[in-house]
């Protein structure tokens, strides 16, 4: 048996860190059954969102990096999944990001995605780092704007449809916060 940690990073009020069946996935089912998630291959049933789950920490074993769960320090909740994706035949290596309802609207995706990107470029020596956003999802497109990324191009997704491919700029050029660890 292969044994693959997950490696813990922090940004100013979040814990990056491995998916947990016991203490997230019952958030991270209620969500995912929500109409909310049709940009992010939802709205899924309970035993899809477990496949799904399993589908993004299969992806460091085989890719060796992926999304984390973010916790927030403050209340130990889980907020969503934020990090690293490129599936089999998606258009580009991603930041991707899907925040619970419930902890949207507090600047968590973008302090995540900052974190993440920085990790892409500085551990994983990614010279370039993308967000594809289905089309329409303006919430999404409206952060990789105020993450500083342009759109690059649009491509159609063989089962998702039109994205909108952003490329981000080198984290280098901005941090909201230099005490990210």
């Amino acid at each position: 048996m292969t044994c693959f940690k997950i490696p813990k990073i922090e940004s100013e009020r979040l814990i990056f860190r491995e998916f947990r069946e016991k203490s997230d996935f019952d958030a991270y089912a209620h969500f995912y059954a929500s109409e909310q998630t049709r940009y992010y291959g939802g709205p899924l049933h309970r035993s899809s969102a477990w496949r799904a789950a399993s589908a993004m920490m299969g992806h460091w074993i085989i890719r060796g990096y992926g999304a984390w769960a973010i916790e927030e320090k403050a209340t130990g909740d889980f907020c969503g999944i934020v990090g690293l994706w490129y599936p089999e035949g998606w258009p580009e290596r991603e930041i991707s990001w899907s925040i619970v309802t419930e902890k949207q609207g507090q600047g968590l995706a973008y302090e995540a995605a900052i974190r993440a990107r920085r990790y892409a470029h500085e551990i994983l020596g990614w010279d370039a780092v993308h967000s594809c956003i289905v089309d329409g999802n303006n919430a999404s497109i409206g952060l990789a704007k105020k993450l500083g990324a342009v759109l690059e191009r649009e491509e159609v997704h063989p089962t998702r449809g039109k994205f909108l491919i952003f490329r981000h700029k080198d984290p280098s050029a901005a941090s909201p916060n230099p005490t990210e660890k």
